[in-house]
């Protein structure tokens, strides 16, 4: 890997990928509820349980993946998905395609029944959580928003109650709709580890289920939409932007055993770039987080199992910085009409931050979220576009 990079650069893996995604695999695609296995790998074993669900994970492996199960655990989450919601639509726009002067494929994760990308993966777990625990008496989660909204929706379809923890000052429309999905909204700690941490002190008082923000079923449901847009349309590159990781890893799952040359690539917050920093490190890095707008992107700590996916399955990460997020929700809102969250922004800051370097490569962009506050947008919209970085299509022609 390049040395560490400052704001607006990129860092770039080199790295042996078939044995690194060989490793990275195993945890995601040997899960089975209700079985137990162990591997071994330079004499130490590796297990992860989940509660009562007895999951188990492994983190590295001794060999290679089938790619063919891996898919057809990809293609049964995706029917899981599908009982609860449609497909998400991929579209190119005109002036989005002008402005960066060449194809631009734009996957609407904003579209979904709660506006972001989260609930596919809710849904998938919770389908695995009723039939492990059917007299289950509750759930908590940790959230900045998308994720609690995941699991208020899939909750409240199976009856099951659930408690999500998010910190003070989160966004009130998030938790809004929260509420709205029926939990029980408590608000500890200032960010989103705080919170986490806050989360397992409460399910651990009422002995109710703990629903983890990164999961191997989460990765299983979120996938969905990748595997949707890979078959859709043939795409050189995809920016997916890194909260906790489930959305990047999803998208490489799907990658891998759909067989496709896609590169992905990877998209930090430069106010928080705990990702960025570990994978130039070598190893986990917490950074504080400072973000103003792409909350869904506010990650102190990694999660250890993505970034070892991550580090194995993407061409690099890029940051990008809290101007460059609003501009590119401005963009968002001019030339597709759509709103989005910073989060949701994030890919298309990222590709217009590298569009000198994509001049004639189909690119992937996905829309993860649309759940913004009303202020903050109008800010935003109101605000002059960003000179020198993404001028106006109409001073392009």
């Amino acid at each position: 890997m390049a040395g560490q990079a400052g704001h607006g650069e990129a860092f770039v893996f080199s790295c042996d990928l078939r044995a690194l995604r060989a490793r990275a695999w195993s945890c995601f695609f040997s899960v089975r509820l209700r079985s137990l296995r162990f591997f071994v790998v330079n004499s130490v074993i590796s297990t992860c349980t989940n509660d009562s669900m007895d999951v188990q994970r492994v983190v590295y492996p001794g060999s290679t993946p089938n790619m063919t199960e891996q898919l057809a655990d990809l293609e049964a989450a995706a029917q899981v998905v599908y009982a609860a919601m449609p497909p998400t639509r991929q579209q190119r726009w005109p002036l989005l395609d002008a402005r960066r002067g060449t194809s631009v494929w734009v996957k609407h994760e904003n579209e979904t029944p709660v506006g972001a990308f989260k609930v596919r993966g809710g849904l998938v777990y919770f389908d695995h959580l009723r039939r492990a625990e059917p007299d289950l008496a509750g759930v908590v989660a940790a959230t900045r928003g998308n994720h609690g909204q995941s699991v208020g929706f899939a909750a409240s379809r199976l009856g099951i109650r659930a408690v999500v923890v998010v910190p003070h000052g989160n966004s009130e429309t998030k938790n809004a709709a929260m509420r709205a999905l029926g939990v029980e909204l408590i608000e500890r700690g200032h960010d989103f580890q705080a919170s986490l941490e806050a989360s397992a002190d409460i399910a651990k008082e009422r002995g109710w289920h703990q629903v983890p923000s990164f999961h191997p079923l989460l990765v299983r449901g979120v996938a969905s939409y990748s595997l949707e847009l890979f078959r859709a349309t043939p795409l050189d590159v995809l920016y997916v932007p890194i909260g906790l990781g489930s959305g990047i890893c999803g998208a490489i799952a799907a990658r891998d055993a759909l067989n496709v040359k896609t590169r992905i690539i990877g998209v930090v917050s430069a106010a928080a770039p705990a990702y960025a920093r570990s994978l130039a490190a070598g190893r986990l890095v917490s950074h504080d987080v400072s973000t103003r707008i792409a909350d869904g992107m506010a990650c102190r700590t990694p999660d250890p199992d993505a970034l070892e996916i991550i580090r194995a399955g993407t061409d690099h990460v890029v940051e990008v910085t809290d101007d460059e997020v609003e501009e590119a929700i401005r963009v968002l809102f001019t030339d597709t009409h759509n709103v989005v969250e910073g989060a949701g922004a994030a890919a298309l800051a990222a590709l217009l931050q590298e569009r000198s370097s994509r001049h004639g490569q189909i690119a992937g962009i996905v829309l993860t979220g649309a759940n913004i506050d009303p202020q903050p947008f109008a800010r935003i919209i109101a605000a002059p576009a960003l000179d020198g970085r993404t001028t106006r299509v109409a001073n392009m022609r």
